[in-house]
């Protein structure tokens, strides 16, 4: 068990990488704080993480309000006493060219791909300095690595995301906390597999592998990134894109 009676929370976890992530740190052992918006969305997670035999806690919080993520956080700590891993996880995206894109639309990817990762690492760390060290992993991108045609904000949030892991890399290892970031390439998730079949064709093309990652492709990465044999990791970002270059 690479991750036995450790505590994870793995924000954005009521489906696709979040969900594979909860799913894989529950098989090795953790126990597994999943959090979205809205409890009922999370419903079909902690059904299979508990039928596993799993521990679970499940929150419904708006990464962006710092009031509700410190509420999970102290919940968290007076129930299982600490955190311990930390996978911010969640995002989103709301795509137009330069010329096109509307302020409110920039903002709010902002506003829950910066901030809402900056609201929750801020709390763990506070925690994990505390309680002598812990694990932080950010969701970056390739997009965030080279840019993507019409997602100003979204490539904006992922390069910043790497921003702050290699700063926090080097204000929290003092503190036995590692950082560290995730990024994807093109992953079949629920909402990428209803795209039209000639847009995946083209994806998977991009790839010299000739295919897409899975959800559990990118929460191996964070399993690893995440247990004792990343011990001496700190500070990079992990790509795990099948040889994308966009």
């Amino acid at each position: 068990m690479r991750l036995k009676d450790k505590v994870a929370i793995i924000t954005g976890a009521a489906r696709g990488i979040g969900e594979a992530t909860a799913i894989k740190f529950a098989e090795q052992g953790a126990k597994v704080v999943v959090s979205d918006m809205g409890l009922e969305n999370l419903s079909e997670v902690v059904e299979k993480l508990e039928g596993m035999g799993a521990m679970v806690l499940a929150y419904d919080v708006n990464v962006t309000n710092r009031d509700s993520v410190k509420a999970m956080m102290d919940d968290v700590v007076s129930k299982w006493g600490t955190v311990d891993i930390l996978v911010n996880n969640a995002g989103i995206t709301s795509d137009a060219q330069l010329v096109k894109l509307e302020e409110a639309d920039f903002d709010k990817v902002i506003d829950v791909n910066l901030k809402g990762v900056f609201n929750c690492a801020q709390a763990a760390a506070k925690i994990m300095s505390e309680n002598g060290g812990g694990v932080i992993l950010n969701a970056s991108s390739v997009v965030g690595l080279y840019g993507n045609f019409g997602q100003t904000n979204y490539a904006a949030t992922k390069w910043g995301v790497i921003g702050f892991t290699k700063t926090w890399a080097k204000e929290l290892g003092k503190k036995g906390i590692r950082v560290n970031a995730v990024a994807p390439g093109f992953t079949m998730t629920p909402m990428v597999a209803k795209m039209p079949e000639k847009v995946l064709d083209m994806m998977k093309g991009k790839s010299p592998l000739g295919k897409l990652a899975t959800p559990e492709d990118i929460a191996n990465a964070y399993l690893f990134l995440a247990s004792d044999e990343a011990a001496f990791i700190t500070g990079t970002v992990l790509s795990v894109d099948g040889g994308v270059v966009l």
